[in-house]
């Protein structure tokens, strides 16, 4: 479907979805998270409002995300059960189908750069581990040790995750999982998303989850939607969610938020899994849906209102 130009942008983002108690954060901690959401935006939709291209929004916005440390992507990422950092990245133009995808990458500062980096390169598309730190450094990426990536609060919620397993018990939602995730609509009516995250606390080592896979937690297609997923990584790889939402507004004539709502009661609430979506449809309506306690999220509107908000109240 070709788009029609001069219409005016769209960007949302979310931050993470889970039980998210409001005592989990201080004030001060819970605002400087908003205003981090805040700057993400601008920064893609500064993109935007010049006429620059979708794809290069939502990597913009997803690298102010992942240097930010209140969230759980590249500085702030979770730590494994060794006790390091692997982080895993995806970004997809809805444009022309082409996309990048980075699994377990342990030196690379922002892993939505690397994506898109091996999106533009085209073959490979994906790469995992060392040599996806590799190529980085390679081409110029900027890289760092593995301490950058560790926070006070990642570091403590390892030790809660360690703890509870000792006591046989199961950590809360909040300490489980995180996700960073962007998408875009440009004055061209291209579509463009992008997911990264550090994975949930305490996962094995070399696990690689849906912010890694195109079409389970990043798609994008012109004309339909594009979507960016968070929640249990594995849920998402299983039934494909990212594609299952754009089939279902191209095949069954849904909106992408019936999509979502239907999808998130079906697959998820039932098995008392936690997950939440953020996506823009060809007309630049934004859907933020999950079945959790909250969400980080926000967007700025086709009139360039800008909306942040964490919890449904």
């Amino acid at each position: 479907m070709s788009p029609a130009p001069t219409r005016r942008p769209v960007i949302a983002l979310h931050g993470g979805c889970g039980v998210m108690s409001r005592s989990l954060l201080s004030e001060e901690e819970w605002a400087d998270a908003r205003a981090d959401i805040r700057k993400a935006l601008e920064a893609g939709y500064a993109i935007l409002s010049e006429g620059g291209p979708s794809v290069a929004a939502v990597e913009a916005c997803v690298m102010a995300l992942e240097d930010s440390p209140h969230f759980n992507a590249g500085h702030g990422a979770a730590l494994n059960a060794a006790g390091g950092h692997e982080l895993d990245a995806s970004i997809m133009d809805g444009a022309t189908a082409l996309a990048g995808a980075v699994a377990g990458a342990r030196a690379v500062r922002n892993p939505v750069r690397l994506a898109r980096r091996l999106m533009e390169q085209d073959i490979p598309m994906m790469l995992a581990g060392p040599a996806a730190d590799e190529y980085a450094a390679a081409h110029g990426l900027e890289t760092m040790p593995q301490s950058y990536f560790t926070t006070p609060r990642r570091a403590e919620a390892l030790q809660a995750m360690r703890a509870h397993d000792r006591l046989g018990t199961f950590a809360s939602e909040s300490e489980k999982h995180g996700t960073v995730g962007a998408v875009a609509l440009d004055c061209d009516g291209n579509l463009a998303a992008a997911t990264s995250t550090g994975g949930f606390t305490n996962k094995a080592v070399g696990r690689v989850g849906d912010s890694a896979i195109i079409g389970a937690g990043t798609y994008a297609q012109n004309g339909i939607c594009a979507v960016s997923c968070t929640g249990q990584g594995e849920q998402f790889i299983r039934h494909v969610i990212g594609h299952e939402i754009a089939a279902r507004v191209r095949y069954a004539g849904h909106s992408v938020g019936e999509a979502i709502r239907m999808i998130l009661a079906e697959t998820f609430t039932p098995q008392g899994i936690g997950g939440g979506v953020i996506a823009i449809d060809h007309a630049g309506t934004v859907t933020a849906e999950f079945n959790t306690e909250g969400m980080f999220r926000g967007w700025i509107d086709a009139n360039g209102e800008l909306f942040v908000a964490t919890h449904k109240d």
